[in-house]
Order: C-alpha cells, then sequence, then structure tokens
C-alpha cells in the first residue's frame, strides 16, 4: 500500500539533462562488501508510490512501493514505511513495538493514520530492525537498487517520547543491512539530521518541498548533487528550478501521487 509524506504527502523528482549512475564505495564496510551504485544526479525521475504506471518517456531513475515490481531498464528506488505503520496492518506488529503513551494509548501520526513505532530501546530498534530488513530483501530480490524508508521525522510527532539520537540509531541498522544487500539507501526529509548523514549511513536524500521551504541547499550541503527534490506547488517548483534545476532532479507531483488518467494526476519538471 502506497504512502504520502510529511508537509503534503509524497512525490518525486526529475530533470532534463541525462546524467550516468555513480558507483562509489562506502565508509564503515566490510572488505567483502560490494559498492552500492548511487541513483544518477540530475536525472529525470518520476515518483510513482501512489501506483506503478509506465514511466514518462526520458526517466531514469523510478521509486515504486515495495509492494511493486521495479520499472524495467531503469534505476528503482524501493519505498518501505520504515518508521510508522500502514493504516490496516497493525496486527503485523508485536503490541509492545508500537509507541504508547503514559496512558497507555498508541501515538498516532494524525496526518496519516498511523501508529509510531516505539525506538526507545536497543532491543527494540534491533526487532523492529529485523521486520523492515525482511521488506529491505524483498527489495534487492525484485531488483531494486536503493531503499527510501520514509517517516525519519517521526520523532518530532512522538509526544516528545522519541528522540532524534534513536531514530539515528534505528535507521543506521536499516544503513548497513541495505548496503549488504548492495543497496544504496536515502534520508527522507528530515533537513535537521542531514549534518549526520554519513554517520548514519546514508547515501542520498529525497527532499519533499525543500524548493517551497527553502532548504534545498542544505540537503545540498549535505549530500551535494545526490538530492532527488519532489514539490507539490508550481510556486516550490519554479523556487527550485530556480536555484537548483541545472543540478538536482526536480519533479513536481500532485498530493496524492496519482496515475496518469485520474483527475488529480499532476507531473511536472523543470
Amino acid at each position: 500500500m502506497s504512502r504520502l509524506t510529511r508537509r503534503l504527502l509524497a512525490a518525486a523528482a526529475a530533470l532534463l539533462t541525462p546524467a550516468l549512475a555513480v558507483t562509489v564505495p562506502l565508509l564503515n564496510r566490510n572488505s567483502a562488501d560490494a559498492a552500492v551504485t548511487l541513483p544518477p544526479a540530475h536525472a529525470k525521475f518520476d515518483y510513482q508510490i501512489g501506483g506503478a504506471y509506465t514511466p514518462p518517456t526520458g526517466v531514469q531513475v523510478v521509486t515504486r512501493d515495495r509492494t511493486a515490481a521495479p520499472a524495467a531498464g531503469l534505476y528503482n528506488i524501493c519505498y518501505v514505511n520504515a518508521f510508522q505503520v500502514q493504516p490496516g496492518e497493525q496486527g503485523q506488529w508485536a503490541a509492545d513495538l508500537l509507541l504508547r503513551d503514559a496512558n497507555g494509548n498508541l501515538v498516532i501520526d494524525q496526518d496519516w493514520g498511523e501508529p509510531l513505532l516505539d525506538l526507545r530501546t536497543a532491543d527494540k530498534r534491533n526487532r523492529i530492525a529485523a521486520k523492515v530488513n525482511g521488506w529491505i530483501d524483498g527489495c534487492a530480490a525484485k531488483g531494486y537498487q536503493a531503499i527510501e524508508p520514509d517517516n525519519y521525522d517521526s520523532y518530532t510527532r512522538s509526544k516528545k517520547l522519541l528522540t532524534a539520537p534513536q531514530a539515528e540509531a534505528y535507521l543506521k541498522l536499516l544503513a548497513t543491512h541495505a548496503h549488504g544487500k548492495n543497496l544504496a539507501i536515502g534520508q527522507k526529509n528530515t533537513v535537521e539530521l542531514a549534518g549526520d548523514r554519513q554517520v548514519v549511513g546514508l547515501d542520498f536524500a529525497v527532499a519533499e518541498e525543500c524548493g517551497q521551504y527553502d532548504e534545498c541547499a542544505d540537503y545540498v550541503d549535505a549530500f551535494g548533487n545526490n538530492v532527488i527534490v519532489i514539490e507539490y506547488t508550481d510556486s516550490g517548483r519554479r523556487t527550485a528550478c530556480s536555484g537548483f534545476g541545472g543540478t538536482l532532479s526536480i519533479v513536481q507531483r500532485d498530493v496524492d501521487v496519482s496515475v496518469p488518467g485520474d483527475s488529480g494526476y499532476v507531473r511536472k519538471t523543470c
């Protein structure tokens, strides 16, 4: 089931000049591990977490939900909801891995009706990671080249029960596992933690509305040109394109990340 995220929702990044994918060695990896391949910078991109469809002409990079097959012949990023529970999937999780407040009530992301996962202890982080790493294994088996773990910023919606260091410690478990599967892993939003990306083990960024909120330069400071920008408004797209249209992948999608033929479908680039 596809998801949309912070600030408005999901989407993707695209641009006009083709680029080659770059294979890079990763820090703190065993010598037996192969290098991962990053998404090509400044490449045409499509964000398809609302449903898979034939990519527009010229698209080189696609993000799809982990339940979907990758797009043949393209660089594929696998979307996983790593920090929260998809609606309808609560029963698939051990009850003690769901974050609860002092009254025993589930802590819910009210925008999407998703319970937060409890990252407060190393044991719980390891158990949660074991389940999500199984999804990452599935992405690798399908032929994806990278992972996009969503809701890194869920600690900001946790009623102060979760902390940024706990989120980073958990995401590092996922990054280590992804790299062991020769998958790149992206930082989704959470610009305030971008400076820690090497410690966590993150390879590129997927930034929603960095044009709208004047954050694109902050992602570039941390990730160079390995940034995919997703905007949901014309003004956000114009701002992103004005400042970074020659270097980053930039795309505007509709908030529902719908498919062609739907009345609300939007996809624009610089």
